[in-house]
C-alpha cells in the first residue's frame, strides 16, 4: 500500500501473497551504536551482520585503512557515503580513485581497498563467501535457512566484462524516480532520498515482499521500523507488532511476508540505505530506476 505521491504506487502487483506463507522468521536487528565491534584493529572499528544471502560490513575506518579480499568469489560493493574521503580501489592491473559519495562495484578475486581520507567504509557481499560467514553478530539467526527467502541465483555479468566501476551518489532527484538505485549481479543498492526532518505520518508506505529480505541501513538519522506479522491459521505462529526505534548506524533485515514501513523521526537529515540481494526484477522492470542499467543485463 503506497500514497500516490510514492513512486512505488507503480509497480504491479506490489502486494505480496502473505496468505500462502505458513511460517515467518524473526527480523534481524542490528544497532551498532550500542554494540561492540566484531573486530577493531588500529585504524577501523567493524560491525557485522547479515542476512539469507548477503553479508553486511560497517566500518569507522581512519586514514590509511585497507580492506583486502584473496579469494572474492563474485561482485561485491563498496559505499563510501561520506563526502569527505577518498579511497583507493586496486584490481588486478587497475587502479582507481574513487571520491567520498560513491557506490563501487568489485569484481571476484583478489582486490584492495586502500583509504587515503577516513570515514564510513560499507561493503556488500553475497553469502556464497563463505569464508565471512563467522564474523556477523547474528550468524546463529542463519545456521538453518529462513523461511520464504529464494536462494541467490547471480545474475548475468556485465556486458563489457569486469572492471572497477565507481559511481558519484550525487544524482539529483527525479520525479517518479524511485531513490537512487545501482546493481550488479550480486546486489541492488537503493541510496534513498533522504528525509530532512520527521516523516509525514500521512504518507507511509505498508508493504511486504514474497520470497526476499530487505535489508535497511541507517547512517544518518532516526528511524522507527513498523512490522506487522501476518496471521496464519495456527495462532501459535501469531506475533505482536515491532516498532524499533533505531539511531545511525544500524541494519534491520526484514523477512519476506512481513509487512512493513519505515518512519524517519529525527529533526536533521535521515538517510536509509536499501539492500537486496539479488536484484529485484520489478524495480529493474521500471524504466530510469536503475541508474546503471545499461552496463548490466537482466536475466
Amino acid at each position: 500500500m503506497f500514497d500516490t505521491s510514492d513512486p512505488r504506487a507503480t509497480l504491479m502487483n506490489n502486494v505480496a501473497k502473505n496468505a500462502e506463507h505458513t511460517e515467518f522468521s524473526n527480523a534481524e536487528y542490528g544497532k551498532f551504536y550500542e554494540m561492540e565491534p566484531v573486530k577493531t584493529d588500529i585504524d577501523s572499528k567493524n560491525w557485522w551482520m547479515r542476512g539469507q544471502n548477503f553479508f553486511i560490513a560497517y566500518a569507522d575506518a581512519a586514514s590509511g585503512s585497507e580492506f583486502k579480499r584473496g579469494q572474492q568469489v563474485d561482485e561485491y560493493v563498496l559505499i563510501l557515503p561520506d563526502k569527505e574521503s577518498q579511497a583507493v580501489v586496486t584490481w588486478g592491473n587497475q587502479e582507481a580513485i574513487v571520491d567520498g559519495f560513491s557506490l563501487v562495484i568489485i569484481p571476484p578475486g583478489e582486490s584492495e581497498i586502500e583509504l587515503v581520507k577516513g570515514g564510513k567504509v560499507i561493503r556488500l557481499f553475497s553469502s556464497a563467501n563463505t569464508d565471512l560467514e563467522e564474523f556477523p553478530i547474528n550468524k546463529a539467526s542463519y545456521r538453518e535457512p529462513h523461511p520464504n527467502v529464494s536462494l541467490i541465483e547471480p545474475w548475468p555479468e556485465p556486458k563489457e566484462g569486469y572492471k572497477v566501476r565507481a559511481y558519484s551518489l550525487d544524482v539529483p532527484k527525479e520525479e517518479g524516480r524511485f531513490g537512487r538505485i545501482f546493481r550488479c549481479s550480486t546486489f541492488m543498492v537503493n541510496f534513498l532520498d533522504p528525509n530532512d526532518g520527521p516523516r509525514d505520518p500521512s504518507k507511509m508506505s505498508p508493504h511486504s515482499h514474497d520470497d526476499f529480505e530487505q535489508c535497511s541501513l541507517a547512517i544518518e538519522g532516526e528511524f522507527v521500523h513498523h512490522l506487522r506479522w501476518p496471521w496464519t491459521t495456527d495462532m501459535a505462529q501469531w506475533r505482536p507488532d515491532d516498532h524499533e526505534h533505531f539511531a545511525s548506524p544500524s541494519v534491520a533485515v526484514i523477512p519476506p511476508g512481513v509487512i512493513h514501513t519505515t518512519q524517519a523521526i529525527g529533526l536533521g537529515i535521515n538517510q536509509l540505505v536499501d539492500i537486496f540481494c539479488p536484484p529485484r526484477v520489478d524495480f529493474s522492470e521500471k524504466n530510469g530506476w536503475v541508474l546503471n542499467a545499461d552496463e548490466y543485463p537482466m536475466p
